[in-house]
């Protein structure tokens, strides 16, 4: 067993922080711009939360190798179009193609994605998770947004403000993660 995996073979996610984060009819999803290649920090400002889709009507943030996260940005898109849009329908079939395909289940990769409707999580083990109590974070502090999120959102209504706090506490803590944060909202 790697130092990457842990006990079950699974790939431990290191190198970057994403928190989704639903609060009333808004939605906000966050990411770092830190990208590592083992103890280096090789990129402080990189944008892994971006817009996708018609119009730009779905936020995507990744944590994992960045290129596998474009290529499943581009077949989640593929699948939006397919389906009018509909990005639980979307990601529902991006899921199935993810933990069958030949290909894609060797991508290493998390995603969280949001549209005005829905806050999801997809994994390559083809599951499609939406967060309880509206908040969520992956990659290797993502256990320290979801955290300082779920303590601020008690005393806090402003999504992007959890956000962004629960982002500092995480760059704070994980040396995989910085304060140059990306926020979109949906």
């Amino acid at each position: 067993m790697s130092d990457s995996e842990n006990r079950h073979g699974l790939t431990q996610w290191h190198g970057t922080t994403i928190i989704g984060v639903r609060k009333g009819d808004r939605i906000v999803v966050a990411g770092d711009g830190q990208v590592s290649m083992g103890n280096t920090v090789m990129k402080p400002n990189a944008r892994k939360v971006r817009r996708i889709g018609e119009k730009g009507a779905v936020v995507a943030g990744f944590a994992g190798a960045t290129a596998d996260a474009f290529t499943l940005f581009e077949r989640l898109e593929k699948k939006l179009e397919q389906y009018s849009g509909q990005l639980l329908r979307a990601a529902v079939e991006l899921t199935k193609d993810w933990r069958t395909d030949k290909y894609l289940r060797n991508l290493e990769a998390l995603m969280i994605v949001a549209d005005k409707d829905n806050l999801l999580v997809l994994t390559g083990n083809g599951d499609v998770l939406e967060p309880e109590g509206g908040i969520t974070a992956i990659g290797s502090g993502g256990n320290y947004a979801l955290a300082a999120a779920k303590a601020i959102a008690e005393y806090e209504d402003d999504p992007e403000t959890i956000a962004r706090k629960a982002m500092q506490v995480a760059a704070d803590i994980c040396v995989f993660t910085n304060g140059n944060v990306t926020v979109e909202e949906v």
